[in-house]
């Protein structure tokens, strides 16, 4: 059945990604990463964004089948020869503190069949391209946010059983209702909800716990936490101080790991989405911080190729917590896609840390932020590893110990 007033709820949709997800503030610049298939979300984002005074808007429609099929052609010279061009706009958009809008929708198998080695050759030379970028959007130097649509490639893995035109509007529907499109005032709900998270980050930064130990079946694994490291929730503030919404939908609590000090194994528990091809069943073992060993299922050359991208790729960035009995979680749907599944799950993050996840850590050179124990990499890749039976506890200067979480939810 067709969903009751769709164009209705599309628009709120773009009025919230504009409103909460960037907070646009007049005389802007936007940037908009979408999917040529999602014209009717992108014309409505465009309106949304002039109506609050975006000076302009910079459209990167993105294609799955042009990338494929440059992937799977190009000279081997080219994947790693990036243009100029696109280094002079990474730098434009930087300079600008343009809002980033990032609209995934792409088909979480894309790239399915592809060399890695030629699918990691070209992203390890895109990532030093974009570095401005990348790096203005980790110190939260300009606002940004990463957002959903649903397409038929991703809505057909996630609902298989169901026809093309009945799993997209499915999977709509599942984004329209994580992300509180379904209630009357959006952005009302949305504050609600940062406060709560904010609660609780502010909980955790009270404590300081000097260490976090992970335990369940599957995972034994202690991860060392920064001095003056900040716990955030949901949202986060631009240097001009302005909060937006890093993702939608979210329901988690981060920080940074101290990247000497993790130690145990850890084993996912949801698939991850990665360049193009599902990854399932990781595990990995730690030792003084680094991955001694790695397993997966499915797309263990893949998972070599990520943690060698460079010497960061090897240890952890990030530490998120999010309660086994979320709103997605509960929903039972595993998305393949990290924007949703990580929400539904407890979640490290492999690669960079976020500078503001320490104390003045956004002042801070790149020397001064690897002495404080942050991880920095050109990739930052979430996996989920949370569970019903998951314990944590947090481990103070002292040596003792706080429950955190118990059997999955907070305690």
């Amino acid at each position: 059945m067709p969903i009751a007033n769709f164009s209705e709820k599309l628009a709120k949709y773009a009025n919230l990604i504009i409103k909460t997800g960037v907070n646009l503030q007049p005389g802007q610049t936007v940037v908009l990463y979408i999917s040529v298939t999602q014209q009717p979300l992108a014309h409505l984002i465009i309106k949304e964004a002039y109506a609050a005074g975006a000076s302009d808007v910079m459209v990167k429609w993105q294609d799955t089948f042009s990338t494929r099929q440059f992937l799977q052609h190009a000279a081997d010279a080219r994947l790693e020869n990036i243009p100029e061009y696109l280094v002079k706009e990474a730098d434009y958009i930087t300079a600008k503190k343009a809002a980033r809008i990032s609209v995934i929708s792409e088909d979480p198998d894309a790239f399915a069949g592809i060399d890695p080695q030629r699918i990691a050759k070209n992203q390890a030379a895109m990532g030093k391209v974009l570095n401005s970028v990348r790096k203005a959007t980790q110190n939260n130097d300009l606002t940004w946010t990463v957002v959903a649509a649903a397409d038929v490639a991703w809505a057909k893995k996630v609902f298989p059983a169901l026809t093309e035109q009945e799993a997209v509007e499915r999977l709509w529907e599942e984004i329209f209702k994580t992300c509180r499109i379904n209630e009357s005032d959006p952005i009302a709900t949305w504050h609600e909800h940062d406060q709560k998270l904010r609660a609780k980050a502010q909980w955790l930064n009270q404590e300081q716990f000097s260490a976090l130990h992970y335990t369940s079946a599957k995972t034994d694994l202690v991860i060392g936490l920064p001095k003056d490291h900040i716990w955030e929730g949901a949202g986060s503030y631009s240097a001009e101080n302005i909060e937006f919404m890093a993702n939608m939908p979210t329901e988690e609590v981060f920080t940074a790991a101290d990247k000497n000090r993790i130690n145990g194994y850890v084993t996912s528990t949801k698939p991850l989405s990665y360049a193009g091809n599902i990854l399932e069943e990781i595990k990995f073992e730690f030792k003084g911080g680094k991955v001694v060993d790695i397993s997966a299922k499915n797309g263990q050359t893949i998972l070599e190729h990520l943690i060698k991208t460079d010497d960061g790729a090897s240890s952890l960035g990030e530490v998120a917590l999010v309660s086994d009995p979320s709103p997605i979680s509960r929903s039972g749907i595993t998305f393949y896609n990290t924007l949703f599944d990580e929400n539904a799950s407890n979640h490290l993050a492999l690669g960079s840390a976020y500078p503001f996840s320490i104390k003045n850590g956004t002042n801070m050179t790149d020397e001064q932020l690897t002495q404080a124990g942050l991880n920095l990499s050109q990739v930052h890749v979430d996996f989920m590893m949370g569970s019903s039976d998951m314990n944590i506890d947090g481990i103070r200067a002292d040596g003792s110990r706080v429950p955190i979480f118990r059997n999955g939810d907070w305690a």
